[in-house]
């Protein structure tokens, strides 16, 4: 992703009006969105569907957002290629959803796009360590995954705080590590590594999180039904006092 500014902001495209897909991808980019995220469910990981390749490719084909896709469905190795062809610039899975979580994220990468892993909000912070430099980003659920209009689970906060502190200690940024002493390296010039939060963010709670160390936020109901999104997006990037 191209990054414009330090908090980036994700509208979702699951609380627009699927009648008018095209139209709501460019009314975000319209907006200064810096990216699109798009779920997809396959009503057994979540209890909900919602849609496949195929309207990502429509979506890619109407807008020139950064196209963020969530799969919420089981064996996602099986469907990456098909994001991956449909438009996809990330493709992040759950962690609870497979069991070949390193495979997968190796695979996304060969395929050329940035990958990410989901927790849900009651995963233990005790498995993002072994995770945290093989994937690109790191999306933690601050409500529980297949519906949109939840209201934000504020313990969240903590698992937040202690992956930005990790990445800090560990000095993991967006792209690379620090490598061994004596190895010239330009990681400092890489921006901080992505930790993405995604369930009831708005003006808010997007304070909380950058607050705590998020700087990838996700929202849906919140951007869309805004009279304004351009004026909302704002709001919230500037929520945690940085743009």
């Amino acid at each position: 992703m191209r990054q414009k500014h330090s908090i980036l902001i994700e509208p979702s495209i699951l609380s627009a009006d699927f009648g008018k897909l095209a139209e709501e991808s460019k009314r975000a980019e319209d907006a200064g969105a810096d990216a699109l995220h798009l779920d997809i469910m396959d009503g057994h990981f979540v209890p909900n569907l919602t849609f496949g390749p195929r309207a990502v490719a429509a979506i890619n084909r109407s807008t020139s957002l950064f196209l963020d896709v969530h799969l919420m469905i089981y064996n996602p190795y099986d469907y990456v290629e098909r994001f991956v062809e449909a438009g996809a610039d990330r493709i992040t899975f759950h962690l609870e959803a497979t069991e070949d979580v390193e495979d997968t994220l190796s695979y996304i990468r060969k395929c050329g796009v940035e990958a990410g892993l989901a927790f849900c909000p009651e995963t233990s912070e005790s498995l993002i360590p072994k995770y945290l430099d093989k994937c690109d980003l790191m999306l933690l659920m601050t409500v529980n995954p297949g519906f949109g209009g939840q209201a934000f689970l504020p313990e969240v906060i903590e698992k937040i705080q202690f992956t930005r502190n990790l990445c800090k200690k560990l000095d993991i940024r967006k792209g690379g590590k620090t490598p061994q002493a004596g190895i010239k390296s330009d990681i400092d010039a890489l921006p901080p590594f992505y930790i993405q939060v995604d369930g009831g963010i708005n003006q808010e709670t997007a304070k909380q999180c950058i607050e705590a160390g998020a700087n990838v936020l996700v929202s849906g109901s919140y951007l869309y039904a805004a009279p304004n999104m351009a004026d909302a997006i704002s709001k919230m990037r500037n929520a945690g006092g940085t743009q």
